[in-house]
């Protein structure tokens, strides 16, 4: 394995941290939205109880190898309760828990969490106060509800796969969960809305209903509102930007990258004298923003020929030199050897029991006066089964019961059916 020794090795955070300190999450979601969503409140305070199946999160088998990167990423700061759902008692177990916690998160198929008798009603009627986040890939009603919800369907029918690529190829699909993230991101805000709501206003809770489909239209802009002004489908045109110019990636002279963007008039002016073009600041063609779109591919032309005859290192420090507005197209492997990287601390590795240390990214945003902290690693399934219900009042027999019934599995106890002997 790469020795990624730019990265910082960071002890985990001790004692609790962050504004969300004392905000407690029961989550029952699988997979990325409810995990990424999840993984920020706890990383600025949050304790999350990850409630999941005898077979565990099925985060857990998505990996590199044998190694559950994305479990151990996602699933940081948090703890487990491994409960079988189909044993008598283990829907009464969770309606127990859910009266002393703050948020449950879940994103089962519409239905389902009412078919099980945990529907919002019922939990709200153990606790007014709870905030019932429900991710879905569609929402929990009209005509596509009961649809399957992955992110690649949303990512597809959002309109983002027909704007990304070329024109003369097909639709491309973002090549990570990026319907999933971004709910995510929108569900922590959303949570963070409703607590307040509850602390501050009505002191009521209520449900966040929270499809992928939805968050992921947002990001989008003004496509709609573009398409109701001028009656045009935004067509593919891969790096190149429809709305202002240069902007483009250019390939060096040592076969790597930059990314290059002159979206103001200045900053074209600059880019032309820049690279000794000083005559087509007044060329009608490229001498105002809409001209530069026009013939965005005869300017890019330029542009690339004067990129070619340098590396990646000339090319960064000349235009940086210049001011113009210039950056490297990195892969991992120049990520984690990046001197900004390395000085911002982006990414750092934390003590992790199978691998030494574990890379990963640190926490953001930045907070000045209660910043987020990594304070544990990935939870084994079920590692804290006997901890979390002795918080939540059950005393040692009644946990006992629960291990002999089979209402709880994972590592919490080697050998659940002979008690605590």
């Amino acid at each position: 394995m790469p020795e990624l020794d730019k990265i910082a090795a960071i002890p985990f955070a001790t004692g609790e941290s962050g504004p969300l300190r004392g905000v407690r999450i029961l989550d029952l979601s699988r997979l990325v939205a409810g995990n990424m969503m999840t993984c920020a409140l706890a990383d600025f305070g949050a304790e999350v109880t990850k409630v999941e199946p005898l077979g565990g999160d099925p985060l857990r088998a998505w990996g590199s190898g044998s190694v559950s990167t994305h479990w151990k990423v996602y699933a940081r700061n948090k703890r487990s309760l491994c409960i079988d759902f189909r044993k008598e008692g283990a829907i009464e177990l969770l309606l127990r828990l859910a009266a002393s916690f703050d948020v449950l998160v879940e994103n089962f198929r519409p239905g389902a969490l009412e078919s099980m008798g945990l529907g919002p009603q019922i939990l709200l009627g153990v606790n007014p106060r709870l905030v019932i986040v429900r991710i879905s890939g569609w929402g929990q009603d009209g005509p596509f509800a009961h649809k399957p919800g992955f992110g690649t369907l949303v990512e597809g029918m959002s309109g983002f796969a027909s704007m990304n690529g070329f024109a003369d190829r097909e639709p491309v699909l973002p090549p990570i969960q990026l319907a999933d993230s971004v709910a995510g991101i929108q569900g922590a805000f959303a949570t963070l809305a409703a607590l307040r709501e509850v602390e501050s206003g009505s002191g009521k809770g209520q449900v966040v209903d929270l499809s992928l489909f939805e968050p992921f239209l947002s990001i989008l802009g003004p496509q709609a509102l573009n398409y109701q002004v001028s009656g045009k489908v935004k067509k593919r045109t891969g790096s190149r930007s429809t709305t202002a110019g240069p902007r483009n990636v250019f390939r060096t002279r040592d076969e790597q990258w930059i990314c290059l963007s002159a979206s103001m008039q200045a900053m074209a002016e600059r880019l032309l004298r820049a690279i000794g073009r000083p005559e087509l600041t007044s060329d009608p063609r490229y001498a105002t923003n809409a001209a530069r779109i026009e013939h965005a591919a005869e300017l890019e032309r330029i542009i690339g020929a004067f990129v070619a005859t340098r590396t990646l290192d000339e090319n960064l420090h000349f235009f940086e030199a210049a001011d113009v507005t210039v950056g490297p197209v990195y892969d991992v492997s120049q990520i984690v050897e990046d001197d900004y990287v390395a000085a911002r601390a982006a990414l750092v590795r934390v003590p992790d029991s199978d691998l030494g240390t574990a890379c990963m990214h640190n926490v953001a945003p930045r907070f000045s006066f209660t910043p987020g902290s990594i304070r544990s690693e990935a939870p084994r399934l079920g590692e804290h089964n006997e901890m979390i219900l002795a918080t939540a009042g059950f005393d040692a027999s009644a946990i006992d019961d629960l291990w002999r019934r089979g209402v709880l599995g994972g590592a919490g106890r080697p050998n659940p059916g002979e008690g605590n002997g």
